[in-house]
């Protein structure tokens, strides 16, 4: 259950100010669960929480949401079996061609991904695929950097529910297409780095559709008492296992009909 709880509102705070602190100092800690093996989802989301509180409280706005581990292969290469979701925020995007230093992260990892915005709000309950749909407003692709605040990158469910599903950056680019004009299903992206082929995949390896990840969404925030807002710019989830990078690595993402992202790693 994405409420339960067994923590203490006062444990809630102090592990989402040690998450939010790890991040500025890129300094690892180690997994939450091994300090609190009794810790529920709920408890997990609501760390999560203070850990958006804390950065809003810096002038951090928020501007939209993302889905994690979505992809079987993405599963697979974390050891974690359900699909979760966090918020991403204005400090960390990036332009298309951007460099980006490696050492604002501890481990960073990119990987690619299909974006969407939200025409209008979207919630409920029993939210389906076609009704996620009716509500985007447009596709973009997108990179996703992500950065586990754990050490060795070793987490569990709840370990990073609570890291924000290791939220850490995001670049997007290429073309903005209509819904009605992409097949987000079969639409393939073809990930390099260096000039050398990584990874390979489709919109079809986000739970068999990126659309079904909005929709779960919508209903994991429905749980929470909250819906996507209208407006929203919502990453549906890794298409491939994450690749990690180091200094000097330029990572190109080509989408077949979306068109392509750089960046570059410094």
């Amino acid at each position: 259950m994405l409420t339960e709880r067994t923590l203490a509102d006062a444990e809630v705070a102090a592990l989402g100010e040690c998450l939010d602190e790890a991040a500025m100092a890129c300094q690892p800690v180690e997994m939450f669960t091994e300090r609190h093996p009794g810790m529920q989802l709920g408890d997990a989301y609501a760390i999560q929480a203070c850990l958006r509180q804390r950065m809003e409280s810096r002038g951090t706005r928020v501007t939209g949401l993302k889905m994690g581990l979505t992809s079987r292969a993405k599963m697979q290469q974390v050891g974690v079996a359900e699909s979760i979701h966090g918020f991403i925020t204005d400090r960390a995007a990036y332009g298309d061609g951007a460099t980006i230093p490696v050492n604002r992260f501890i481990h960073p990892r990119i990987e690619a991904e299909i974006a969407v915005v939200m025409a209008r709000s979207l919630g409920g309950a029993n939210c389906t695929a076609l009704e996620a749909g009716e509500a985007v407003d447009f596709v973009l692709p997108a990179i996703e950097i992500i950065d586990s605040r754990y050490a060795d990158f070793r987490f569990d469910l709840l370990s990073v529910v609570s890291d924000n599903t290791s939220a850490a950056g995001y670049v997007l680019g290429g073309h903005s297409r209509s819904l009605g004009s992409i097949d987000v299903v079969t639409e393939g992206v073809v990930l390099t780095c260096n000039g050398e082929v990584k990874e390979t995949g489709a919109g079809a390896a986000v739970l068999g559709n990126p659309l079904e990840a909005v929709a779960l969404l919508a209903r994991q925030r429905a749980a929470l008492g909250e819906d996507i807002p209208a407006g929203s710019l919502v990453l549906t989830g890794g298409i491939t296992a994450a690749l990690p990078v180091k200094a000097g690595d330029v990572v190109t993402v080509h989408y077949q009909t979306l068109g392509t992202i750089r960046l570059r790693f410094s």
